[in-house]
């Protein structure tokens, strides 16, 4: 996995070979369960999928642990695959009760039958909590607010700085190189050409793709690097191999502590959201659902903000963090309205069609 923030890549790719994974489901990863079939009691341990890495370690401090002390209830944690995952629902023994990914594979997921109807009368942290209702869909429920936003040089641009998509584009007005998002990281960044082409945010979708990769081509001259991990802008960015980028939020952060002119602009960030999901087969629902409801708490949303820059997606969780550290997060009331919400279902639908034209667009 090249990144533990999103691996919607292998993902995808790993559609094309579920069929090959059959047997690697069949052996399991090694946990030790009983064949529930999904009853609720077939586990004492509750067993948690998500990507590992820095995530989750921070899912492990903020929520995670401090679930175990509060209910009793043990929880191991796994990393496996999207076609790891699939495979093994498909043979209705997963190896794993609870999914925690991006809200955008969700849709994949819901797609293969192989997550559960999420019952949102278990969930009490729900009820009047005012989460985003395209955060709470039939089969998953969103969780952490991330994004895409601009990152650049404070000392780039003699005192100036790109405060749109539009002067991220302008390599007249900010002379200089850019970096671009490879399409191995994510899905492309289409919507930021549009908006600097003078789409209004709330007429982004259906993405219109001949005029977005006209868009692209004024840019593409500039573009040094297409960065395919969550880390690499940083580099570029702090070697000044390029003096702007699309950049994931929070990627800067520990840069800008060390004192380098790093900076992001939130206007026209690109949301996207982690969420949970319960699989087909699962053998301990009970408890999946009582970690859910637990981490959808104020305070324990909050407190994971504090330790990893995912915002939360309850507002009331606001209300106990630093109005200094609200200002820096994309879910924040105050930045709402600076962004849009990525469409995952035009982005399911049609991302194999954008993913080779992206690809051929970069090979010219």
């Amino acid at each position: 996995m090249k990144d533990t923030w999103i691996d919607r890549r292998s993902f995808l790719r790993g559609l094309g070979a579920v069929a090959a994974t059959s047997a690697l489901a069949a052996c399991g990863t090694g946990t030790s369960r009983s064949a529930g079939g999904g009853a609720g009691t077939g586990s004492k341990t509750l067993v948690v999928r998500n990507s590992g890495g820095a995530y989750g370690d921070a899912n492990m401090k903020a929520v995670l642990e401090p679930f175990m002390k509060e209910t009793g209830i043990e929880i191991k944690v796994i990393n496996p695959n999207y076609a790891q995952m699939l495979a093994q629902i498909k043979q209705g023994r997963p190896q794993f009760d609870l999914i925690d990914n991006s809200m955008i594979d969700f849709v994949k997921f819901a797609q293969e039958d192989a997550t559960q109807q999420i019952d949102y009368d278990r969930l009490k942290s729900v009820k009047n909590a005012d989460i985003p209702k395209n955060l709470l869909t039939p089969t998953a429920v969103g969780k952490n607010y991330w994004g895409s936003v601009i990152g650049y040089r404070t000392d780039a641009f003699g005192g100036k700085k790109p405060n749109s998509w539009a002067d991220f584009w302008d390599t007249a007005a900010l002379p200089g190189s850019r970096g671009l998002q490879h399409v191995d990281a994510d899905i492309p960044e289409l919507e930021f050409a549009l908006l600097a082409d003078g789409v209004p945010m709330d007429q982004l979708y259906p993405l219109d793709l001949d005029r977005a990769f006209r868009k692209l081509d004024e840019i593409k001259g500039s573009v040094k690097k297409y960065w395919d991990t969550g880390a690499l802008p940083g580099v570029l960015l702090g070697r000044r191999e390029v003096d702007a980028s699309t950049v994931w939020y929070g990627r800067l952060n520990d840069l800008i502590k060390q004192g380098q002119p790093l900076a992001y602009v939130f206007q026209g960030a690109r949301r996207q959201s982690n969420g949970w999901a319960i699989p087909r087969g699962a053998a301990n629902v009970d408890a999946a659902y009582q970690l859910i409801d637990y981490s959808l708490r104020p305070e324990v949303q909050a407190h994971f903000s504090e330790i990893y820059p995912f915002a939360p997606v309850v507002p009331a969780a606001y209300k106990s963090i630093k109005d200094e550290v609200a200002a820096t997060l994309l879910g924040a009331p105050q930045n709402l309205e600076t962004g849009f919400d990525a469409n995952v279902e035009w982005w399911v639908g049609n991302d194999e069609v954008v993913t080779k034209r992206w690809q051929e667009w970069a090979r010219v």
